[in-house]
């Protein structure tokens, strides 16, 4: 064993570069809106094929709205002119018919939000379907890491703004445009002349709008990628936060944070300087049709325009067509943009073909899964370390640094560790032990020096062949959503279930088994405590035929008794043991200890350690006067 040195230093925090101005959040450029639209295009003529019965019901209920819409103005333009010409029994009939129209109105709305639900809810179920398959495609492809960081955001946040971005266009384009039919109609029957002052400011207004679409979408899906890079920085952040604290990273994460701040503010100022222009065109299309109505007064009376006819364009403005398209404008301009940049990164493309690559996994994280190994025999006695010609595991001189300029974790670092044998590394936190494991288990690769797991080298080896002979359970326990049976043998789906049972008593976890209804019982990850976490994973890693076990303090959250069993039964199985120890008693029970002190490694027996090693007495002593907080 040469010294080693080990500083605190770098670590990368994980967090993904942020997409900047050109870019889409995958890699690709960043499209104005007509790209999404011709992928959406396709899937929308179909969703919306498939139910027609449902359209042509909406259709008869906005013809009733129109039909309102034409009479409200309709009605009390001749009221107006049968009271001004003294026919009081003519102005209320038609009084009474704009009433009843105004009425109709909320039947009508009935039945519009009753046929809606039938093209929204299928729209919600079929979103939330296909962000699940993409997200188990993603997973099982290996893209990304194999996770899918975003999966979350679209099966909760991104489809219910789908979901009511597509209802409140539904609504408004249909009103606008039924209502606009009918209020223009009413303005040609009282007189043409009104649509001649009218249309002018109203098409104005809406052209200008118009032009601010694509725009305003490129400015939505910015914000949104902005957002997502945020969250996605935060969520590592916390994870990590041991990491950050212990290798003084924390600047730089609070940096990176920062500029991803910096981009989420830019995004949003953006979206909103597009937001002024699109309400600019609002206000010219909402107030200059009256305006001008009003200039025109005197020159529609000179041709003979009466005034209830007057006062009914200025209902059909009022009361229908400037609210329908003051509705529409709004929903275009924020409803329509989200919709648009939500179903491109719900729909976008999937992952592609391709081998999963080594997952870089932080200290402390939840395990990747790297699949189901093959069959190996049922755990024997193991009787102690092994003499080979090849290594369980070896460390040729590993350096390993996270930065150009920063200084190594590892520096030179030699290690052997014969096949059968039981090695216990401590040291202060922070110091390099969790880093050791990932290099050995090939999820980090050294800066310099080979890292050798039975005889053969780690780095660029596919994932499927390592888990074949090593497994890595950290301090974080990984249990998903299934039944226990799954849990404890996803590292080895053929064991019968009395192997199961074995291993689950082996490392006392059937009080648990039992408490939850047997091994077919459903697991809620989240109503298990830490400590009952850690037990489920370590009696899947027993059951694993991987010949090789890394325990990065795998068992700081079961209590002494617990952890003393669950270890001797993870040293009996056949294989070799690599443990991070979290108590004197796991350093006692191992065959060697590896203390890593910051300027040196020392190997050897407890006794040899108490004697050669100043840190391991200090650690001694530490561990009996029991540290705070930990037992």
């Amino acid at each position: 064993m040469t010294s080693a040195r080990y500083r605190l230093t770098k670590t990368p925090d994980g967090a993904e570069p942020a997409e900047g101005p050109e870019g889409d959040g995958r890699g690709g450029p960043r499209d104005d809106g007509a790209g999404t639209l011709r992928r959406v295009a396709p899937r929308a003529r179909r969703f919306l094929g498939r139910r027609k019965g449902v359209l042509v019901r909406l259709t008869l209920w906005s013809l009733a709205e129109s039909g309102q819409a034409f009479l409200v103005g309709y009605g009390v333009a001749h009221a107006v002119d049968g009271f001004l010409a003294g026919d009081t029994r003519r102005g209320l009939l038609w009084l009474g018919v704009a009433l009843l129209a105004v009425l109709s109105g909320a039947p009508v709305v009935r039945g519009v939000f009753a046929q809606l639900a039938g093209l929204t809810e299928p729209l919600r179920d079929g979103l939330v379907r296909h962000a699940v398959d993409r997200s188990l495609a993603r997973a099982a492809a290996g893209g990304a890491g194999g996770t899918d960081r975003a999966a979350v955001s679209r099966l909760t946040n991104q489809v219910e703004i789908a979901r009511d971005s597509f209802a409140g266009l539904v609504l408004t384009l249909r009103s606008f445009v039924f209502t606009a039919a009918g209020a223009l109609l009413g303005l040609l029957s009282l007189d043409p002349a009104l649509l001649v002052v009218v249309l002018p400011p109203l098409a104005g207004g809406l052209a200008l709008f118009l032009v601010t679409l694509r725009p305003m979408a490129a400015a939505q899906r910015r914000a949104l990628a902005a957002d997502e890079a945020l969250g996605d920085h935060a969520a590592r952040s916390r994870s990590a936060l041991r990491d950050l604290t212990a290798c003084g990273t924390a600047p730089e994460a609070e940096r990176r944070g920062g500029e991803l701040v910096d981009d989420a503010a830019a995004a949003a100022r953006l979206l909103a300087g597009w937001a002024a222009v699109r309400t600019t065109a609002l206000g010219v299309a909402g107030h200059l049709p009256v305006l001008a109505l009003l200039a025109a007064v005197p020159w529609l009376r000179g041709r003979g325009v009466s005034a209830g006819a007057l006062l009914g364009a200025f209902t059909y403005l009022a009361q229908s067509l400037l609210p329908a398209l003051h509705t529409l404008m709004t929903a275009l301009g924020t409803a329509g943009a989200r919709l648009l940049v939500v179903l491109d990164r719900i729909l976008g493309p999937g992952p592609g073909p391709g081998p999963a690559p080594v997952p870089a996994a932080r200290d402390g994280l939840r395990p990747t899964p790297d699949g189901p190994a093959a069959t190996s025999t049922a755990p024997a006695t193991r009787t102690g370390p092994a003499i080979s010609e090849a290594p369980a595991v070896e460390l040729r001189s590993v350096t390993l640094a996270y930065g150009v300029r920063a200084e190594p974790v590892l520096d030179s670092l030699d290690l052997r560790v014969a096949p059968g044998e039981h090695l216990a590394v401590v040291g202060p936190s922070g110091i390099g032990k969790s880093t050791l494991t990932r290099l050995i288990a090939g999820t980090l690769a050294p800066t310099a020096g080979e890292v050798r797991v039975a005889g053969r080298a780690v780095t660029g080896r596919p994932t499927g062949d390592l888990a074949a002979e090593r497994v890595l359970v950290p301090q974080e326990a990984y249990v998903f959503s299934g039944t226990v049976a799954e849990n404890i043998a996803y590292l080895r789906p053929d064991a019968c279930r009395a192997e199961l049972d074995a291993a689950a008593g082996a490392l006392g976890l059937r009080p648990l088994i039992e408490r939850l209804g047997g091994l077919d019982a459903a697991v809620r990850p989240a109503e298990l405590t830490d400590g009952e976490r850690q037990l489920v994973a370590l009696v899947r890693a027993y059951l694993s035929p991987a010949p090789l076990l890394l325990l990065d303090e795998a068992t700081c959250h079961l209590d002494p008794a617990s952890e003393a069993r669950a270890e001797e039964a993870l040293a009996r199985r056949p294989g070799t043991v690599l443990v991070v120890a979290h108590r004197l008693s796991s350093a006692v029970r191992a065959d060697r200890v590896l203390v890593l002190d910051g300027v040196q490694a020392v190997c050897g027996t407890h006794d040899e350690l108490l004697d050669r090693s100043p840190l391991y007495r200090d650690l001694t002593g530490y561990w009996h006067a029991g540290p705070p907080g930990r037992p």
